[in-house]
């Protein structure tokens, strides 16, 4: 099977990647170096190249909360242009199945614990990840539009909060887990952390995301969105301790209130995923931190 991976060379793809090419599997990697996925005539590129029967679209411009308020017009735009590109071409290319990933940011900032997929159209998203959020929620109306008025066979994926390694540890724009890793892998002093810490997070290992991945891409035909996750939340400031532990950190954690929270509490009801396609976590949050922790030592030479 001709199979493409758009993002194949960042943090989630590059997994996919592996995973794919563990089952023998030779996927085509699309970085944005060779195909800026913005770009029209860059999309048609990579479809004419790679003649693809199956596409993962994981290509995405992301980043923690400080990344979402500078950057909420580009976070908008690209992608959203990025996911309708691959529809479209996917469309004209006569792709057998196109595997998209959404954000749980696409979620309403209020909606009830555990988040249930059919609640996704209840609300606005948080306002400072909503650009990138109502984005990729448009994506979700395209792959169902195509659905209907094409037949194709387009799937939407809703992964929690991803972590895991090779990561982004930049920290004007990384998640919440490798800014924690960082900081506290390379201060000998306190370390800020924003908002009050009560906010909770559910945080999904990058290889068991790459498992649901596969899983849904051969087992799941349906139009509607599914979440990925563990089903399990966990509060910042819980977080923070844990992996302060991991990490050996003895200094003292300083929560400046002044700066967000973001969303007040993230939780997937992940059901649906073990009901249609059989995905089901594996990888406890602690094992999953000790991962991350430990390549991120042997792969910074600032951290050892």
């Amino acid at each position: 099977m001709r199979i493409v991976v758009t993002g194949g060379g960042g943090f989630l793809g590059s997994h996919l990647v592996e995973r794919l090419r563990e089952r023998g599997e030779d996927p085509f990697v699309a970085r944005r170096a060779d195909y800026d996925l913005t770009r029209w005539d860059d999309a048609e590129r990579l479809f004419r190249d790679a003649r693809p029967e199956r596409v993962f679209h994981l290509a995405a411009e992301v980043g923690g909360i400080g990344a979402n308020r500078a950057n909420p017009g580009r976070y908008w735009y690209a992608n959203l242009m990025m996911g309708a590109h691959v529809l479209e071409l996917g469309r004209i290319h006569g792709v057998d199945k196109l595997v998209i990933a959404g954000t749980v940011c696409a979620y309403p900032k209020l909606t009830p614990v555990p988040f249930r997929e059919d609640d996704l159209w209840n609300g606005y998203p948080e306002e400072t990840n909503a650009p990138y959020g109502v984005a990729k929620k448009s994506i979700l109306v395209g792959a169902q539009s195509y659905r209907a008025q094409y037949g194709t066979n387009a799937i939407f994926l809703l992964p929690a909060n991803l972590y895991g390694p090779r990561d982004n540890f930049d920290l004007e724009t990384s998640h919440v887990i490798p800014a924690l890793i960082r900081k506290m892998v390379e201060s000998h002093d306190d370390v800020v952390l924003w908002g009050d810490g009560s906010p909770t997070r559910e945080f999904l290992y990058v290889d068991d995301c790459a498992d649901g991945l596969l899983l849904a891409a051969d087992r799941y035909e349906g139009s509607g969105p599914v979440n990925l996750g563990t089903g399990e939340e966990i509060a910042i400031r819980d977080l923070a301790r844990l992996v302060a532990e991991l990490t050996g950190f003895e200094g003292e954690i300083v929560w400046d209130a002044s700066m967000p929270n973001g969303q007040p509490r993230r939780s997937l009801d992940v059901s649906r995923a073990k009901e249609l396609f059989g995905f089901e976590a594996q990888t406890s949050l602690r094992d999953g931190l000790s991962r991350t922790i430990e390549w991120y030592r042997a792969s910074v030479p600032a951290a050892t």
